[in-house]
């Protein structure tokens, strides 16, 4: 192992991620974020990441490999992973988030001499409809995580639902490798926002009561079953669904035409695709009557704490690590599911799961009290157990155990 920064004296930590500020599209680039940000103030904390060049002081960003170019995707994210493993050199920790960056991770560790901790945000064999996204890049995408995770020193689970797929997932995986430290959220920053500047300029009618949706289109977000659903929300009701990013051709096809049917039998279907900044969907989300997360896969859902602390009552899947973040009953409700047990998470029966999810939304929407009593008690959820000052410290904690010491 090297020894600490010599210009700092304290623990050098490389951060390994596809995603970093400002292009961040999904939970796992939320928290590498706002970790990076609470390490800092405990250790020299470096962050090696894809993509257009950053301006931040410490952080590194690498672009594909030029010969790549064409290549499949899977292909050219493991060359940029060779490119941040170089970029590694004189750390005492590196920890890689995604298999994105796990190739990075276990091949710095190997470079280097220097533990490895990977954070488990998803895992590979839990989403299977990602063959139709990257082909044979899939089982690329699977041997990356695979062979980090088997081999990392601690493996980070943000959950206990996780934290169980973890060990499922990688039988061979010594248990006491694997802790939970929980995503966290700014609660300073994701309060309730009552101006209405954004929501009229999206059309959203803030005297009308809403059901919204924030995340990408995807097999695991289970947006279409909220849309299905949505054909039984009350009239007045409107459906706010900031979505984009769709993973395949196939179902972005899908959503656009349930969406379709949806505006051809009511009114106040508000869709953006393009993703806003995060003081906008504080907005929205602030304004909402019903935050729905309808996810078939789902190892936290740190945007459930993000409406939480927006003081909004949330309906979501009792699915993965869901019902650790939502109360239910207290801070929200939860959707019964009955899932498919080959990875897909698929529920075994969609209508039930529809009408169920159909059903959990109208009871919250028929009692504005109740709302209003959910939307409270899920911000003092999330103030009371999920600040980043204390994941961050959980975070140092795991790379001490692993012998990375100051």
């Amino acid at each position: 192992m090297t020894d600490s920064s010599p210009a700092t004296g304290q623990l050098r930590v490389d951060l390994l991620t596809r995603e970093y500020p400002p292009e961040v599209y999904g939970g796992a680039g939320v928290h590498v974020e706002y970790l990076a940000r609470e390490l800092r103030r405990l250790a020299d904390v470096r962050v090696h990441c894809f993509g257009a060049a950053r301006t931040e002081p410490g952080v590194t960003a690498y672009a594909e490999p030029a010969g790549l170019g064409g290549a499949n995707a899977a292909l050219r994210t493991m060359g940029v992973d060779l490119e941040m493993a170089a970029g590694c050199a004189g750390t005492d920790v590196v920890h890689s988030h995604t298999w994105y960056a796990n190739l990075a991770g276990h091949t710095a560790k190997l470079l280097h001499g220097v533990p490895h901790v990977v954070t488990a945000h998803s895992l590979e064999p839990l989403r299977p409809w990602k063959a139709e996204q990257l082909g044979g890049g899939y089982a690329l995408s699977s041997w990356c995580e695979r062979t980090a995770v088997e081999a990392a020193d601690a493996v980070i689970a943000v959950s206990e639902g996780m934290r169980r797929d973890v060990l499922t997932a990688y039988p061979t995986v010594d248990p006491d490798r694997v802790r939970v430290v929980y995503n966290g959220i700014d609660t300073a920053q994701y309060a309730p926002d009552h101006g209405t500047d954004v929501v009229d300029r999206l059309g959203i009618d803030p005297t009308r009561p809403s059901v919204v949706y924030v995340g990408r289109i995807t097999r695991q977000k289970g947006l279409p079953y909220l849309l299905r659903a949505a054909r039984d929300l009350p009239a007045d009701t409107q459906l706010v669904l900031l979505a984009g990013a769709p993973d395949t051709p196939e179902i972005a096809a899908e959503v656009q035409g349930l969406v379709a049917e949806l505006r051809s039998n009511r009114s106040g279907v508000v869709w953006v695709a393009e993703m806003l900044p995060k003081h906008e969907v504080i907005q929205v989300l602030t304004h909402a009557t019903v935050f729905v997360c309808p996810s078939v896969y789902e190892p936290m859902g740190i945007v459930n704490l993000e409406a939480m602390a927006c003081e909004t009552a949330v309906v979501a899947t009792a699915t993965g690590g869901i019902p650790e973040v939502v109360a239910d009953g207290e801070t929200g409700l939860l959707v019964p599911i009955e899932q498919a047990t080959d990875g897909s998470g698929r529920p075994l029966d969609p209508q039930r799961f529809v009408a169920d999810l159909a059903a959990r939304m109208n009871e919250v929407l028929a009692d504005p009290a109740r709302t209003t009593r959910l939307g409270l008690a899920g911000r003092r959820r999330a103030v009371e157990h999920f600040s980043w000052d204390a994941v961050a410290q959980r975070t140092l904690e795991v790379y001490r155990s692993v012998g990375a010491a100051d």
